[in-house]
């Protein structure tokens, strides 16, 4: 099979296991994305990937070959690190050059190299500057210009765009994304950003303690997240606990609910979460009675100039609903308040 291919993988540092036993496949061409918190294994997992670790056990595949036991040298990917790990004290054109020089190219080839990829990260006529006078986006724009100098197999790339501030952050995300399009290269982002992940990625492998708790493209993982974790790190949701009741509904503070098909998978009696995205949620002036309705008070509103969010407290716990300045419900903290949740956009979570 194309692609990469990893088979129980596990990778243990004494007693901490940083990547528990994870199969995955990961089809030639796409952009994927392992999105998780700090500290869940994903750039573990990326270098076990690249060759810099070794697997405790597991196998990783590349295009149908065995590449577990192969040198980093020798996989022919290439690496973007956070830190970007470029020579200050050469030129933009030495640095690009670098991989290719030490695998024994002349200075001309080199050359040539790299003014190409520095017409394709479009940074003509720098080729002479050093490092050190570079800004923040043009060193990403090299470190990306030299992992690609040997033409690589598989892009990899661990948080490089983390020291960017917001603006330039989501400008290169978007020139990362066409540039990857353009060469239809495999490539592999490491972030902890879910609004990165959801620009760039055309599939995204949400990591926790080590585990992959879902793989998708980025609109299921955000409109049907496979467990409470997922809910609530990519993006924000709503999570009220509840109990299945029989023909499929659901019984929040004894309010019983029409939802999607997910309780249909659980028996009735059976302890849930129901999770809906604070977009989905109707917020209603008063207390005003109807289907798939709880009753609250208006504790919080914030006015984010894109988006008002309202914060109703709701039999002890608190329901968000995010609106567009237009469509925002005219309540005021204090207010008594309905908050309404359309069954097609709630989302039933085994525990």
């Amino acid at each position: 099979m194309d692609g990469l291919v990893l088979q129980g993988l596990v990778k243990r540092f004494d007693r901490v296991l940083a990547v528990a036993d994870i199969d995955l496949a990961l089809p030639a061409g796409r952009f994927v994305c392992f999105l998780g918190p700090s500290g869940c294994g994903k750039t573990t997992l990326l270098r076990l990937i690249a060759g810099l670790e070794t697997p405790t056990a597991g196998r990783i595949l590349f295009d149908g070959e065995d590449i577990t036991d192969r040198p980093a040298h020798r996989r022919n990917f290439g690496m973007v690190f956070q830190s970007l790990a470029l020579f200050p004290h050469l030129s933009v054109e030495d640095n690009i050059a670098y991989p290719l020089r030490i695998r024994g190219a002349d200075r001309a080839a080199g050359r040539r190299r790299a003014a190409e990829l520095l017409e394709l990260v479009r940074m003509p006529g720098l080729a002479g500057r050093h490092v050190s006078q570079l800004s923040g986006g043009q060193r990403q724009r090299v470190a990306t210009a030299r992992a690609l100098a040997i033409e690589p197999k598989l892009f990899l790339l661990d948080e490089p765009l983390s020291a960017l501030d917001a603006k330039l952050r989501e400008a290169m995300q978007v020139e990362l994304r066409l540039l990857q399009q353009r060469l239809g290269i495999t490539t592999i982002l490491v972030t902890h950003d879910q609004r990165e992940a959801m620009t760039m990625s055309d599939l995204i492998v949400v990591m926790d303690h080590g585990r992959v708790q879902q793989v998708g493209p980025p609109l299921d993982i955000y409109r049907q997240p496979a467990t409470a974790f997922v809910a609530e790190f990519v993006g924000t949701s709503n999570l009220l606990p509840g109990v299945v009741e029989p023909a499929g509904r659901v019984a929040v503070d004894g309010v019983s609910f029409a939802v999607g098909d997910g309780a249909a998978t659980a028996p009735p009696g059976a302890s849930v979460t129901l999770a809906i995205r604070p977009e989905d949620v109707h917020v209603l002036v008063g207390h005003q009675a109807g289907a798939n309705r709880l009753f609250g008070t208006v504790a919080f509103v914030r006015d984010v100039g894109a988006s008002v969010e309202t914060y109703v407290e709701v039999g002890g716990r608190t329901v968000v609903q995010a609106a567009a300045p237009k469509d925002r419900p005219p309540v005021a903290v204090g207010d008594a308040a309905t908050v309404e949740l359309p069954a097609d956009a709630c989302v039933v979570l085994r525990q």
